[in-house]
């Protein structure tokens, strides 16, 4: 998997504002408790139904950081891409919208 990682870098950054990157970061760091808490449930033998729970819990937070993400991408560089008469980015993010779609 960390290949296919590493694969799909493109290596492009952008600058974030103290307060975006630190929400973002908390809200990995909640993510990332998450699925420490569900691992731990299934080394003790958790019922399967309070794992989906918490599994469906984790998706939940994933999706509201992608939306959160999504929505600051759009904010800055798109906006800015479209106000430079461009539009590679209007087509990533189409592409994107698309795959998280499906």
């Amino acid at each position: 998997m960390e290949n296919n990682v590493e694969e799909n870098c493109s290596c492009r950054t952008k600058h974030r504002e103290e307060k975006e990157y630190k929400d973002l970061i908390n809200r990995l760091k909640r993510i990332e408790g998450q699925i420490r808490g569900i691992r731990h449930m299934v080394e003790e033998d958790a019922y399967c139904i309070d794992i989906v729970r918490q599994t469906a819990a984790a998706n939940a937070a994933l999706n509201s950081f992608n939306k959160v993400l999504l929505a600051n991408h759009i904010r800055t560089c798109v906006a800015e891409d479209i106000r430079s008469g461009q539009n590679e980015k209007m087509d990533e993010l189409v592409c994107t919208i698309q795959k998280l779609m499906k």
